[in-house]
């Protein structure tokens, strides 16, 4: 292919998905998830926003320092102290990139920005100048570029290209444009703007009308040839383009996008796994290309026909994404090596006291459960890497419940290397069992979600509980596994306080919304 069929994938898992309300992630959990996606070939990571906080910069930096392959790309708004800010954040990279946007459209113009058409002009011009001194690649955003007039639109990008803008970003902030009209948009840009062809455009879509890869890839017929988007399609509002889609969608369907990527999709699960457990966000079980049952048939029908030839209902092969099936039942029985087999084909690679406890949990789940399935290995799995290193844990659990009352729950949890046991009663056991986690760890957190799920099939399924709790402003969601419920949801409580506690000890921390 030639060059101009290359796709640049842009990740921004790190910034705009983690400005995904309770999405927050530790410096140590940045640097893994930023770490696999330069191992999988994504061609820029945008590392995050570094004038945000003191947290946001010292992740941006120590990306740029790690990154052996990837362009490290850091957010800046149209201001000078945050252009700086980025390009310090940004230096040590062998390939830095400073991202900096600015609002287009009236309505942001009137309403957020309160100036006129010729001041954002002027502010491109000056704020792209200044990015283009302190680094090479310099990528320029016009925010609401979807609901910005073409003719306006045009004069800001070529603004921006002859400030020194090396990539143009045209994101659909508000997820409201349609394929036809975004394709449009972008041949029209590279028609009218003089010297277009000096700068690689960009896509950046928003799914809250459920087209963000279905614009992302009208752009690209359009002539765009970087695509931004995040892992599981996380992000603010309806999320982003997923990452995961676009890179299937290329390699899948080459007879009508004929364009080249360099992301090796057998990292695909493994690092929608990695967000999920670090980000709290579980991942939709019917969810495109990395769901539970993205490979799963159900229908006599369709295993009739996956028995003759697996292609007359999978038009991708499981293994190509880091999937591999496999009819292996896993139960009491099983030993270490058979359990740490099972890991491997799932994708992980755990060691040392992280697998013996792995290794111990899943005896006691088999111990409860007649088959144990590779999602209840998942989910057992990903809540002991969640929960390594928590300051707060449960040891024990009785509840009493039932019709004639009182609801009590006896609750034994280590606190910093402590014992305490409280009894409280409540509305029902799950009430009294979280009213005994606030008798032992006081806080003033509100609970504002409560879900519980079965993992699997059976009377005997793991329950999985999701928690979030808010506290002073600030989000946090935990999850817990067990085949008791009310366990699960002191696990899942414990895990979301764990976060919350953690969060509120940063006074650093502020979350600043863009693009």
């Amino acid at each position: 292919m030639a060059d101009n069929d290359k796709i640049f994938i842009f990740d921004t898992t790190l910034r705009d998905g983690e400005q995904s309300p309770g999405a927050s992630m530790t410096l140590e959990e940045k640097l893994q998830v930023a770490e696999l996606l330069d191992d999988m070939g994504v061609d820029i990571i945008e590392a995050g926003f570094p004038i945000a906080s003191n947290g946001d910069f010292e992740a941006v930096s120590e990306i740029a320092k790690r990154s052996k392959r990837s362009v490290i790309a850091g957010l800046a708004r149209a201001i000078h102290a945050d252009i700086d800010r980025a390009g310090e954040a940004v230096r040590h990279a062998e390939r830095g990139r400073i991202h900096t946007f600015v609002s287009t459209s009236p309505i942001h113009l009137e309403h957020q920005m309160k100036k006129s058409e010729g001041e954002v002009l002027d502010i491109i011009t000056d704020t792209v100048a200044r990015a283009r001194n302190l680094v090479e690649d310099v990528e320029w955003s016009g925010m609401d570029a979807t609901r910005t007039p073409i003719d306006y639109l045009c004069r800001c990008v070529e603004a921006a290209i002859r400030a020194g803008a090396t990539t143009i970003n045209l994101p659909d902030t508000v997820g409201y444009a349609t394929p036809d009209e975004y394709k449009a948009m972008f041949e029209a840009i590279r028609n009218r703007v003089p010297d277009a062809d000096k700068a690689i455009f960009s896509v950046h879509c928003h799914d809250d009308l459920g087209l963000a890869v279905a614009n992302s890839l009208a752009g690209v017929a359009g002539g765009a040839r970087q695509i931004e988007c995040t892992i599981n399609g996380l992000g603010e509002r309806a999320g982003n383009a997923a990452l995961e889609e676009i890179v299937m969608a290329i390699r899948t369907r080459s007879d009508v996008l004929p364009y080249a990527c360099g992301v090796d999709p057998v990292f695909l699960t493994r690092a929608s796994k990695l967000v999920s457990a670090v980000s709290g966000f579980p991942v939709q079980f019917n969810k495109a290309i990395v769901g539970k049952n993205a490979f799963a048939h159900e229908s006599g029908i369709h295993q009739d026909g996956m028995l003759k030839n697996a292609e007359t209902y999978e038009i991708m092969r499981p293994e190509d994404v880091g999937v591999k099936a496999t009819s292996l039942v896993m139960g009491k029985h099983s030993g270490r090596h058979a359990f740490r087999q099972k890991l491997e084909e799932l994708g992980y690679e755990i060691g040392g006291n992280a697998f013996e406890d792995a290794f111990r949990r899943f005896k006691e789940l088999a111990d409860r459960k007649k088959h144990v399935y590779d999602e209840d290995i998942d989910t057992l799995v990903e809540n002991e890497i969640a929960t390594q290193g928590e300051h707060i844990r449960v040891i024990a659990l009785t509840v009493i419940a039932g019709t004639g009352g009182p609801q009590k729950a006896i609750l034994t949890m280590d606190v910093d290397g402590r014992h305490e046991t409280r009894e409280c009663s409540g509305d029902g056991p799950v009430d009294a069992t979280f009213n005994a986690i606030k008798a032992i760890v006081p806080h003033e957190a509100n609970l504002s979600l409560y879900q519980v799920h079965a993992v699997t099939e059976g009377t005997d399924a793991q329950a999985e509980v999701s928690v979030r709790l808010e506290w002073d402003g600030r989000m946090a969601t935990g999850k817990g596994a067990d085949t008791d419920t009310l366990v699960a949801s002191a696990r899942a409580y414990v895990s979301a306080l764990n976060r919350l506690i953690a969060r509120q000890n940063r006074p650093d921390h502020q979350e600043l919304k863009a693009v």
